[in-house]
C-alpha cells in the first residue's frame, strides 16, 4: 500500500468507532428494514416460511458484521464472520427471488433488493480481502 492509501485508511479507521459507522452495516441494516417493511404485505401462509427466513438471513447479515467488527484484532475470525455475513446475503438474495417468483414483489422491487445485496456482498468481499486494514 502506497503511503497516501495508506493515511487515507487510517483517516476512515479514525472514524469508525462503531459497527454502526461502517457503511456496509448502514448499507445491510437499511436493506433488512426495507425486507420487514415489504414483507408485512405478504400473505399470512408464508409468516412462518418465507416471512421468517427472508427477515432472518437480512438481520443476520448485520449480526455477523457486528460480530466481525468486535473480533477484528483477529484476522481469521474477522474474516470468517465477515465470510457469514456475506453467505447470509447471498441467502436473502434467494428469498427475494422466491418472493418475486410467487408474486410478492415486483420485478423492480426485487431487481432493487438483489442489487442492494450485491453491493453488501461485494463490499464484505473488500474487507475480506484486506483484514490487516482493519486490525485494531
Amino acid at each position: 500500500m502506497n503511503v497516501e492509501t495508506n493515511a487515507m485508511v487510517e483517516k476512515k479507521k479514525a472514524r469508525i468507532s462503531s459497527h454502526r459507522d461502517l457503511d456496509v452495516y448502514q448499507l445491510a441494516f437499511d436493506l433488512a428494514m426495507r425486507i420487514f417493511e415489504l414483507t408485512k404485505t405478504f400473505p399470512k401462509e408464508e409468516k412462518f416460511s418465507l416471512v421468517d427466513q427472508i427477515r432472518r438471513s437480512s438481520r443476520s447479515v448485520c449480526s455477523n458484521i457486528a460480530e466481525a467488527f468486535h473480533k477484528r484484532r483477529y484476522p481469521a475470525a474477522f474474516v470468517s464472520k465477515l465470510s457469514d455475513a456475506d453467505a447470509e446475503a447471498a441467502e436473502t438474495e434467494v428469498w427475494v427471488e422466491f418472493a418475486r417468483t410467487c408474486g410478492y414483489l415486483g420485478d423492480d422491487e426485487a431487481r432493487d433488493l438483489s442489487t442492494k445485496c450485491h453491493f453488501v456482498m461485494g463490499k464484505l468481499v473488500k474487507m475480506m480481502q484486506s483484514p490487516e486494514d482493519w486490525r485494531v
